[in-house]
């Protein structure tokens, strides 16, 4: 295979330098002042066909030439010899633009990211990159990958990700991952009151504070239909968490982010709310920009998830006792049933504690997940 074609420059000067077959054959009937008709009407072929031949859109096949050879009196073997060359040249140049084009595709993506996160494997060559990014997405080439995912799977992310410093690319691989782990994860139908139970469950997880209750969390999510999967973040895409229905049911994609309990809590009942709360079809990806609609369906979950954690009645009553000491808030966390972390990430994000002060009194907890 010719490998002197690295650039598009390269491969549009091959272009224009080529010559098929066809060239040959009108410079012929120049020479003798042929016209085409009079060819096809000598060789009793289409002159739609004859035609087709000159523009080297028509290959010459072997009865083609032996006409050619009566006719013009070229013989046979040179137009076979001349179709073969022009045709594996051809090939070389779109074999040459297509490795350009999945190689220029393949930079557009996290690769050497996705691979030590063992999503993709290939052996550093930007070709194998391409290779194995088709394959993570189950697509046949880049244009369908583009038309697929962008156009249709995630255009709601990927009109969103285009109007903020999140890249589409980025988006679309840590999307596509959570959907590859979900596959995992066999769940019975989608039960609504049964997640809404499981939901009081989980807040038991929220004040127990446990390091691993991931397993859990995931368990108790599945047995109501809903599958919840862990996805580190990619650069260009600081994600939370996302929920879309796929494949028929719900699926709650979190990041672990600010790897901060009251942060993942927060983030984990918002996307429950997204369950319970909205459409199907939609797809929410937190931190995208969103159409008034799209903000009214955010401020929902937020508000849910705040309910759950920490109401707006006890928010309340807890400002209105001014006490913001670690006894205070460990005494009230305990006294409406949620964690310390819950309490102090909410005083903070209202302006009465600062950010640093759940740190100092040891209530934020690092949350360690697996992928």
């Amino acid at each position: 295979m010719n490998n002197h074609y690295k650039t598009r420059a390269d491969i549009a000067v091959a272009r224009e330098i080529i010559s098929s077959p066809g060239d040959t054959l009108a410079e012929h009937l120049e020479y003798t002042a042929m016209t085409q008709t009079e060819l096809a009407e000598r060789m009793g072929r289409p002159k739609k066909t004859i035609n087709e031949i000159i523009q080297g859109k028509a290959q010459i096949t072997p009865e083609t030439a032996l006409q050619l050879e009566c006719v013009v009196g070229i013989p046979a073997d040179f137009w076979i010899e001349r179709e073969r060359r022009y045709r594996l040249q051809l090939a070389e140049i779109n074999e040459a633009e297509k490795r350009i084009t999945y190689a220029e595709w393949a930079k557009k993506f996290p690769c050497k990211e996705m691979k030590a996160k063992g999503w993709i494997n290939f052996d550093g060559n930007v070709t194998h990159a391409s290779k194995a990014l088709l394959s993570f997405f189950n697509v046949a080439s880049p244009d369908v990958y583009e038309n697929f995912y962008h156009g249709q799977v995630y255009a709601t992310a990927y009109r969103m990700s285009e109007k903020n410093s999140k890249d589409p690319y980025s988006v679309a691989a840590w999307l596509r991952q959570g959907e590859r782990q979900a596959e995992l994860l066999q769940v019975p139908d989608f039960d609504r009151k049964a997640f809404e139970a499981t939901l009081q469950e989980i807040k038991k997880l929220v004040i127990s504070g446990a390091d691993d209750f991931f397993p859990e969390l995931q368990e108790l999510c599945c047995k109501a239909g809903v599958k919840v999967v862990h996805t580190p973040c990619l650069p260009k895409a600081p994600l939370h968490g996302s929920t879309r229905w796929v494949k028929g049911n719900p699926l709650i994609q979190l990041s672990n982010r600010l790897n901060r309990n009251d942060i993942f809590w927060f983030t984990f009942f918002h996307e429950a709310a997204h369950i319970l709360k909205h459409n199907k079809k939609d797809v929410f990806v937190e931190g995208m920009e969103y159409s008034c609609d799209g903000k009214e369906k955010e401020a929902e979950a937020n508000t849910f998830a705040e309910e759950c954690l920490m109401s707006r009645k006890e928010e309340k009553e807890v400002m209105v006792s001014g006490g913001f000491e670690k006894e205070d808030i460990q005494r009230f966390a305990n006294k409406i049933g949620t964690h310390p972390a819950i309490v102090a990430g909410r005083l903070a994000n209202r302006g009465v504690m600062k950010q640093h002060e759940g740190n100092v009194y040891g209530f934020y907890k690092k949350v360690e997940l697996k992928d």
